[in-house]
């Protein structure tokens, strides 16, 4: 784990000399630092770069993936699917959206499978008739989740097993409009807190 914020670390200072070593010059795609780290992460998960609306995103899923599974867990010692997403949209959104799957579900806005976008969240009835999963999109049918048999993951909705159990997508309350991914104000926080 300690490798990955290490090399997390080191790309992204790398990605501010390049960036500040160009400021006289025009940027390019191949050399803009988002360009390069949006490469890296699509690389890593799975996820065209163009698809990847917020490197934050992808930035804080990279640094946990790995992290064993734990029921009730918080933190990188062990952490279960709701905890995870609520870490993420806790640190990437500036947002609390609930602290388990079903009052997540309840604090969102349903949204259709070919409607998600970068940091929606996924839910899924495994073997129950109410929500067991939840998993945070990230683009291209991806999607991080702490799996209680491999920890934080990226996996893909396209999958059989994830396709039989997903039940929907949610994205939470706001009230001047929807949240994206690419949002981050502090107007952003949610107010269904529990």
């Amino acid at each position: 784990m300690n490798t990955k914020k290490l090399v997390a670390g080191m790309l992204f200072i790398g990605l501010c000399l390049v960036s500040q070593a160009q400021t006289t010059k025009p940027k390019t795609t191949s050399s803009d630092p988002d360009n390069l780290a949006k490469e890296y992460f699509s690389q890593i998960m799975g996820v065209a770069s163009n698809a990847m609306a917020n490197t934050k995103l992808y930035q804080f899923v990279y640094e946990w993936l790995g992290t064993p599974y734990r029921l009730g867990g918080d933190s990188k010692k062990g952490i279960d699917c709701s905890k995870f997403s609520l870490a993420v949209y806790e640190n990437v959104f500036n947002t609390t959206i609930g602290y388990n799957s079903r009052n997540q579900y309840a604090n969102v806005k349903p949204i259709r499978k070919n409607d998600l976008q970068p940091g929606d969240l996924v839910f899924f009835k495994i073997r129950s008739r109410s929500i067991t999963h939840v998993g945070v999109f990230l683009g291209d049918d991806k999607f991080a989740h702490a799996s209680s048999s491999r920890g934080v993951m990226v996996s893909d909705l396209n999958d059989a097993y994830w396709k039989r159990y997903y039940y929907n997508g949610g994205r939470p309350y706001e009230e001047s409009g929807t949240m994206t991914a690419n949002s981050m104000t502090s107007e952003d926080e949610n107010k269904n807190l529990n």
